[in-house]
């Protein structure tokens, strides 16, 4: 490790956050480890996940929509108010004049409470900003390796990912969404124009928004800028520092999916994938609930509000202390079943465990190296880690940095200002723009296979990694080993710290689509397309099919979302099968399909349900004068019947 990597190391340490409110170790989007803030205890307001046992009483209440903080409030001795609804039998309460660990600790022992726990504060997984230009030997920007990571490796950027590669695939689809779920974006940035969809703001507490407001369809970024102590104080008790606007989520966007070949500005891993902006961190970071909240919105399990733009993959460029939390794992396995790929920073605190929640099940988590291969300072390490990719580094003494990621960045210090790129000596280092690589990378992954599952996706991307170096830095550095609760600043990686290896994402996507020819495909018809509440939908998928030489050997039929709107009804093992609608709404139904080889395929659809029509009453035909005048031929018909009787009678007296 060079001196100017370890000091490097210690100048920006301070920019890692510490939740003020957490009774444990939080986390942020990514700036550098150093003197952590110490944890306090906020007995202002409180905030708890919290989910209902299946089948209790609140569980089977609210059609799935759990909003139980009178029930619970009751329970509590305490006023509760609801927060975000986070699945069918999950939310968050909020009150005031506690603690979050003492209102989950007054809920824990509800009959009907599955688990319950504190809201925890996440922060930034970066260190600082990026700028770019594909090509080496820059004259008119820095650095001059220019894109270095982008482009394929060679004996001195060995850990270049070689995107240039997989853009002779795939150069990305424009239907593949990639959420960043960060501190939103700059959408005035021209490098970013037609590449990101409207997005949503899922910050609800105006004390760290930085915009006045709370959750809403808005999500810029205002600037995340701080004052002295406003995030809490360092390890001695001494305030934190103030900082300036990261324009985090700008820069992780950039990487992911800038324009590209536009003639302007850099170049993107993904280039014509898009960019779903997601806003979840504001001053001193973001909170899980919001974050979840986020998460589950961008992967498109949430309806209010409708996400038009689902993503396929989602990005989060932050993370905090501690083992995955039961709010985490849920919330990531669900997505993961919706087919959604989840990459997450393995955090910057310089060698130690990976945090939450790129320790939890189902999550891609990043390690960052050097432009050797070799792991950088401050990137995490772990069992838990999948893949490693660049993460920016300097190496020199004194001057300008000269390996920095380089992306998409606003200049101003504190509220936006001109829009640019980072450069060499405003650099953007660390997990945070390490993880965008994957992301990107995982975007090209399903434009090429819009179907692949995320367990798939991570099983390619480290099966097809290239071997990480042992040799190639100074003669004191050694490998990598499990984190022990010490710093270890560089270090060779091995496959039991960061990952399988080093991403290559030309190999990834040449997987991909090597994969497909021994696929098989999936593919069903809905009929009616748009049915109404209360009748059925015929499901057929005969239009799925293995591939030459192999036979389809099974059908599996599920309910990925709105499982409260409809059912089936019949079997859900054969290749056709019956939807029953019960309620208007959207109601995802997904088709797995087994080959006799044991490859599978799935495919899903979204199918709208409109509500019943109302049924009108016949209207009064009234009487005297307020009743409407019948039609003649009624009025003839009753003449007649008039006249008929009167006959009958002058009949029977004639007798």
């Amino acid at each position: 490790m060079s001196k100017f990597a370890f000091r490097g190391l210690a100048a920006l340490a301070a920019l890692w956050w510490l939740g003020l409110q957490a009774p444990v170790a939080t986390a942020a989007p990514e700036r550098q480890r150093a003197s952590a803030p110490v944890a306090t205890e906020d007995t202002s307001q409180a905030r708890v996940i919290i989910k209902f046992k299946a089948g209790s009483a609140l569980a089977n209440a609210a059609a799935g929509q759990p909003q139980h903080a009178a029930a619970m409030g009751r329970h509590a001795g305490w006023a509760l108010t609801n927060g975000h609804v986070l699945g069918r039998q999950t939310q968050s309460l909020r009150a005031v004049g506690l603690s979050s660990r003492q209102l989950a600790a007054r809920l824990a022992n509800h009959p009907d409470v599955e688990w319950v726990q504190p809201v925890q504060r996440k922060t930034i997984r970066a260190v600082l900003p990026n700028d770019p230009f594909l090509v080496d030997n820059q004259t008119t920007i820095t650095p001059v390796v220019g894109q270095w990571y982008l482009r394929a490796p060679n004996s001195t950027v060995i850990s270049s990912i070689n995107a240039v590669g997989a853009w002779d695939v795939t150069q990305g689809s424009s239907s593949i969404t990639v959420a960043v779920v960060d501190t939103g974006v700059r959408f005035d940035h021209p490098d970013l124009a037609g590449k990101l969809w409207p997005g949503y703001d899922f910050i609800s507490r105006t004390s760290n928004s930085g915009d006045g407001s709370g959750v809403d369809s808005d999500a810029s970024d205002p600037g995340d800028f701080t004052t002295r102590g406003q995030c809490g104080n360092d390890s001695n008790g001494q305030p934190l520092p103030a900082e300036n606007s990261s324009w985090h989520g700008t820069q992780v966007a950039g990487l992911i999916g800038a324009a590209t070949n536009n003639g302007i500005g850099m170049a993107s891993v993904g280039r014509n994938v898009m960019v779903l902006p997601v806003r979840v961190l504001g001053q001193c970071g973001g909170y899980d609930d919001d974050i979840i909240a986020g998460m589950r919105w961008a992967a498109g399990l949430t309806t209010s509000p409708a996400n038009p733009h689902p993503a396929k993959v989602i990005n989060l460029s932050l993370g905090g202390t501690g083992s995955c939390t039961a709010a985490y794992r849920t919330a990531i396995a669900e997505i993961n079943a919706a087919g959604v790929a989840v990459v997450i920073a393995a955090g910057n605190d310089a060698g130690l465990a990976v945090g939450e929640p790129a320790n939890c099940p189902g999550a891609i988590a990043v390690a960052a190296v050097r432009h050797i291969g070799s792991k950088v300072g401050f990137s995490n390490v772990g069992p838990e880690v999948a893949i490693a990719a660049p993460g920016g580094n300097c190496v020199n003494l004194t001057g300008a940095c000269l390996y920095p990621l380089l992306t998409t960045i606003n200049n101003g210090a504190t509220t936006p200002g001109t829009n640019g790129y980072s450069s060499s000596s405003n650099p953007s280092l660390g997990t945070s723009f390490a993880t965008p690589l994957v992301a990107g990378t995982v975007g090209l992954m399903m434009s090429v296979d819009p179907a692949i599952t995320p367990a798939r996706i991570k099983s390619l991307l480290q099966a097809s990694a290239r071997s990480f170096p042992s040799t190639g830095s100074d003669s004191t550095v050694t490998a990598c080993h499990a984190p022990d609760g010490t710093e270890q600043l560089e270090c060779y990686c091995t496959t039991s710290t960061c990952g399988a290896g080093l991403l290559d994402a030309s190999a990834a996507v040449t997987a991909v689509q090597s994969a497909l020819a021994v696929l098989p495909t999936a593919s069903f018809t809905a009929t009616p397309s748009s049915p109404t509440a209360g009748g059925n939908v015929a499901l057929d998928g005969a239009a799925s099919a293995a591939a030459t030489g192999r036979t389809l050997a099974s059908f599996q039929w599920t309910i990925t979302a709105g499982s409260n709107l409809a059912a089936f009804v019949g079997a859900t093992s054969g290749r056709t099968a019956t939807l029953s609608t019960s309620a208007a709404g959207t109601v995802t139904v997904a088709l797995t399909v087994t080959d006799d080889q044991g490859n599978t395929r799935s495919t899903s659809q979204s199918i709208t349900i409109a509500a019943a029509p109302a049924v009108t009453p016949p209207a009064s035909s009234g009487g005297g004068g307020g009743g409407a005048m019948q039609p003649g031929w009624l009025l003839g018909l009753a003449l007649a019947i008039g006249v008929l009787a009167w006959h009958g009678r002058r009949s029977g007296r004639a007798r």
